[in-house]
This record gives C-alpha cells, sequence and structure tokens, in this order.
C-alpha cells in the first residue's frame, strides 16, 4: 500500500477546517452524513456546533450523531435529542440520531479480529457518504480519540457499543460494564468495527483531525480534565489509520510541557494498537506523507 496523504495546518478556524477538506479533492456524492460528538451534559471541551458551521454547510451534510451506552445525557433517545438541542446543534443544522429508532443496521465484520457482526444505527442506510469531523484528543477507554474511534464507538448503536466493549459477548448496556473485553480486545473491535463503516461508504468517506482542546478525556466525559497541551492544528485525509497516527506523532514530537500526561494516557491504555490493528485489517495504513499547508 502506498503512502497515503495526510494535510496539516497549525490554523484553528471554521474557514480552515473548510480549507482542509477542500485539499482532499473530493466531492461527497448525494446525501452527506457528517458525524461529530454531541459532547456530553457538563463537558466543557468539545467543539460547538458553531465552530462546524461553515463545514457542514460547505456539504450541504446532515449531522449525526448515535446514542451512548452509559449514564449520562445521551443515552437515550430523547434525552440526547434534548442534549443536541441545548448544546446548540439542531440551531443550526439537520440533526439525526443514526439509532433513534430500531432495528439496528447488521455490517458483517469479513476480515476482523473478534468481531462478527457491527450494529450501526439503522438511518446509516439514508446516507450516500460520510464525513467525520473528529476532535482528537485523549480518551478514558480507547486512550485516545480521534477517526477510528468516530467510525467505530461513533457509529455504532446502543448495542453495537456493547459488543465493542464487551469483546462481541454483551448487549445489555446495565450489565456491560462488569462485563468489559480486556484492554487490547477493546482497541480490535474498535479496528474491526470501524473497518465495516469504510467498507459501507468505501470510496465516500473523508475525515478531518482537529486538535485543540487536548484534554486525556473524551468530549464523552460530564466532569472531563481541562486540556493539558497547547493546540497543535487541523489534519485531514482520506485515510483514517493515516490521519490517527499522524497527530498520535505530532504529540510524540511536540515540546510542550504537557505531553508526558496526554501520553501516559495513551499509551497506559495501549490506544496505538487500535491504529496497528486497523492497518493490519488492510483499510488504511499508517505510512503517509505529511503535506503542510500555510
Amino acid at each position: 500500500m502506498e503512502r497515503a496523504k495526510v494535510y496539516f495546518t497549525k490554523k484553528i478556524t471554521p474557514e480552515s477546517v473548510v480549507e482542509m477538506y477542500k485539499r482532499l479533492n473530493i466531492h461527497l456524492p448525494g446525501k452527506v452524513a457528517v458525524k461529530v460528538h454531541s459532547g456530553e451534559a457538563g463537558n466543557q471541551n468539545y467543539l460547538h456546533p458553531e465552530f462546524m458551521r461553515p463545514m457542514v454547510e460547505y456539504v450541504n451534510g446532515t449531522v449525526v450523531e448515535c446514542n451512548t451506552a452509559y449514564g449520562g445525557a445521551r443515552n437515550s433517545t430523547e434525552k440526547h435529542r434534548k442534549l443536541m438541542a441545548d448544546h446548540g446543534w439542531t440551531k443550526y443544522f439537520d440533526v439525526d440520531l443514526m439509532d433513534g429508532e430500531g432495528p439496528d443496521l447488521v455490517l458483517p465484520v469479513r476480515k476482523g479480529k473478534v468481531l462478527k457482526e457491527n450494529l450501526v444505527g439503522k438511518h446509516m442506510a439514508d446516507y450516500n457518504s460520510m464525513l467525520v469531523l473528529a476532535h482528537f484528543k485523549g480518551h478514558p477507554a480507547g486512550g485516545y480519540g480521534g477517526a477510528l474511534k468516530q467510525l467505530a464507538i461513533g457509529c455504532a448503536s446502543t448495542v453495537g457499543k456493547c459488543l465493542i466493549h464487551s469483546g462481541g459477548r454483551i448487549t445489555d448496556q446495565n450489565i456491560l460494564w462488569e462485563n468489559t473485553a480486556p484492554q487490547d480486545v477493546f482497541c480490535e473491535c474498535m479496528a474491526d468495527s470501524a473497518g465495516t463503516i469504510v467498507e459501507y461508504f468505501r470510496d465516500k468517506l473523508a475525515f478531518v483531525n482537529i486538535m485543540c482542546n487536548l484534554s486525556v478525556d473524551c468530549d464523552c466525559c460530564a466532569v472531563a480534565e481541562d486540556p493539558c497541551m497547547a493546540d497543535i492544528g487541523i489534519l485531514s485525509s482520506l485515510d483514517p489509520v493515516a490521519l490517527d497516527q499522524a497527530c498520535i506523532d505530532l504529540i510524540y514530537q511536540s515540546d510542550d510541557p504537557g505531553r508526558d500526561h496526554f501520553l501516559q494516557r495513551v499509551e497506559s491504555l495501549n490506544g496505538i494498537h487500535t491504529i496497528d490493528t486497523a492497518a493490519q485489517l488492510g483499510y488504511g495504513t499508517k505510512e503517509y506523507e505529511l503535506i503542510h499547508v500555510d
């Protein structure tokens, strides 16, 4: 597999997000799903809809999310819709909770490490293409969150999330958290499930990672640490594996005093194992060319 192109700018503005998408030289056809993170109630680090607005409007997209599998403001359709309104998403965009109604869409995992199937919101079938707008940051389960996590956990239904976190064994969120999989198995399940979304949309996918508000905690945390590092920039690619690898490499290359704290979160949970597994599965590469954009 040849090296992937990853574009990078230090400018972090709404307009820069659009510019980095344009660099990919892709036209997402038909009805475009724009995957974002709605932000848990109480979280201070998530990227607000105002920041995403020019990009979503540029592709005439529909903002999509899925319900969670843990307590909070997003673990039922009713609560999640209220949260999307409270956070301003519905003020600017058409918003679709893809698993807001069943039954789930079942995607086969054809050559995975662990999972045999991935369950996603049934409304995914309504879309012709997808743009993944990921806030790159740490994560208390996966070590880090980026493009692969948005494809995996982000697109999975509540039951799908249970399967990923449990190594394919549990479908009931009420007993999930006492039955989670070993860490490396969880990372492999994330890689398995992300691959099904890549296979589903094929060449009708684009990815932008925004490296700001660099907390060790995810936007899914109601109580999250404040950012420990200075903002780095925006990266884009057609390859989610290369994109996440490039972001991790920029963290390692940083001389920011908060770098070690951030990396402790990534390394303690072996977050890079998700990237390594995704590369082994063949739907992306860790080899990339970083192209700087002024």
